[in-house]
């Protein structure tokens, strides 16, 4: 483990393997650089480039300075980018997509982007999100309540039906989700503008001109096909790619071959 000190003086860990261009992970929900698909994808991507997997803050070893504010969380990112060089490629998944999306949209030297599901409602697909959605949820993690928050953010946020939340309870996983229950406010503070089922504002990301891949599961419901392809439409230079067999909680295998494609720009890829 190697820890780097973003802007304001919060420590952020990170496990750093492989050699060749800097790649930079950034999880989702509930995401550490030890659970989560970043784990398995980063040993995948390290046999050609230098990957950085890191812990957002508030997760795991890394450390967590009030108040919260995506500006942090970009700034994180920056710190980690200085640490390789001062440019990087970027793979963000679920919220962490959306991170990594303003991220770039703040300027940062990200040399391509890429992006799997960021949890966007731009249709009437499903339910948008409720407007007190991110407020009952900072008021379940203020009262320390941290399971019903993983339930509110499970069934709410990500539209799990509740049998199998309540399902989820008697997994080993569990305690998992609640050690970092407080952290899934950032992540749904990062989303909250674009879950409520309008379209994505033309022009909201009109910095992001790196080479930017946006990509989805082929078994991923139809909300989340529909905002990744509506996303891709309106970023400056993306193209769109559908993993054909795969869901939200995508396999690190079909996913490493997809990205050292466009990280490499083998194929024509952008």
């Amino acid at each position: 483990m190697e820890q780097v000190t973003s802007s304001d003086g919060t420590k952020i860990a990170f496990d750093r393997s492989g050699e060749g261009p800097p790649v930079i992970l950034v999880g989702g929900a509930f995401n550490t650089r030890s659970f989560g698909p970043n784990e398995g994808l980063s040993s995948l991507l390290a046999e050609h480039f230098t990957v950085i997997n890191y812990d957002r803050r508030g997760r795991g070893d890394s450390g967590d300075t009030a108040p919260y504010s995506v500006e942090r969380e970009v700034e994180d990112i920056q710190a980690l980018i200085e640490v390789v060089g001062g440019s990087a490629h970027v793979f963000g998944i679920s919220s962490g997509a959306a991170l990594a999306l303003e991220t770039a949209n703040r300027g940062l030297s990200i040399e391509k982007l890429a992006l799997y599901e960021a949890p966007f409602v731009v249709d009437d697909s499903r339910p948008p999100v409720p407007n007190d959605y991110l407020e009952r949820l900072e008021e379940l993690v203020a009262s320390g309540r941290r399971s019903d928050a993983v339930r509110l953010f499970m069934r709410e946020g990500v539209g799990i039906p509740a049998v199998f939340v309540v399902m989820m309870r008697f997994m080993p996983a569990w305690s998992k989700l609640k050690a970092v229950a407080h952290t899934v406010v950032y992540d749904a503070a990062i989303v909250d503008d674009y879950q409520k089922g309008h379209p994505l504002p033309d022009g909201r990301w009109a910095s992001v001109t790196a080479p930017t891949l946006v990509a989805v599961g082929g078994k991923s419901p139809a909300w989340m096909r529909h905002a990744m392809q509506a996303l891709a439409d309106v970023l400056p230079n993306a193209r769109h790619r559908t993993l054909e067999g795969q869901t939200h909680i995508v396999k690190p295998q079909a996913l490493a071959p997809v990205l050292m494609e466009f990280f490499e720009g083998r194929n024509g890829t952008l």
